[in-house]
């Protein structure tokens, strides 16, 4: 699959009708069958995260949230990640032992592929995901730290409670995985690595970055790895 891919030469007839998983080269048996090719999964990151307000028509929620975001994304700008599809709705909610509050529920997603990601997998080579997977997970746990430290500077750093506050414990994140086009993942066929992502068989296609093969009806496609029908 790369230039520099070796060959396998010790194959038997049991390993050529069976698959070979590699995330970097592309595989033949001495049959012309067995063309898997396996990759990691992107990953991002869905953060939820919740703050008290002084009243959901307050005006300044929208520049607190405006100031979120920027302080989230120079937390993480040197790793090549950024935040995406940031939303806040305000919600008047009763929890246990408090009385009705307004809050502000945030979310957002942390993503690898900021400006300037394209240069670190030039040098990274074959091996991009491993590089945008590293950077986003470390973004992540900057992220989750910065929450988790509200609490303690909300406590110890301020004499009077800011009008907007963290929540504590309501930080909540989710990985979610995507697969590049042509890839997806299918954990019935592919069962010995359910969490690949998987060069789409013929006659399936995958356009964008979900993780699903669609079938083609229109034509019959015979490679793999395809990207349109």
């Amino acid at each position: 699959m790369h230039r520099d891919s070796p060959f396998l030469v010790c194959m038997d007839l049991t390993l050529s009708q069976s698959e070979v998983i590699d995330p970097n080269y592309l595989w033949i048996g001495p049959q012309g069958q067995n063309l898997e090719t396996y990759r990691e999964p992107d990953y991002t990151y869905q953060v939820s995260v919740h703050f008290t307000t002084k009243d959901c028509s307050f005006e300044g929620n929208a520049e607190f949230f405006k100031d979120l975001q920027k302080v989230l994304n120079d937390l993480i700008s040197h790793l090549t990640c950024h935040v995406v599809d940031p939303s806040y709705k305000c919600h008047t909610v009763k929890r246990p032992k408090h009385v009705l509050e307004d809050e502000l529920f945030v979310t957002f997603q942390v993503n690898p592929f900021a400006p300037g990601w394209e240069a670190a997998c030039q040098q990274a080579g074959p091996d991009c995901e491993d590089v945008t997977n590293s950077h986003v997970q470390e973004a992540r746990w900057l992220i989750e730290g910065f929450f988790r430290k509200q609490s303690y500077v909300l406590k110890h750093e301020f004499q009077n409670t800011p009008v907007i506050h963290y929540v504590d414990h309501s930080f909540q994140i989710t990985r979610l995985d995507s697969c590049r086009p042509g890839f997806g993942k299918n954990d019935v066929i592919h069962n010995d690595c359910t969490n690949c992502c998987v060069a789409c068989d013929p006659g399936t296609y995958s356009p964008n970055n979900n993780v699903v093969c669609l079938k083609c009806t229109n034509v019959r496609i015979k490679s793999y790895g395809a990207k349109s029908c």
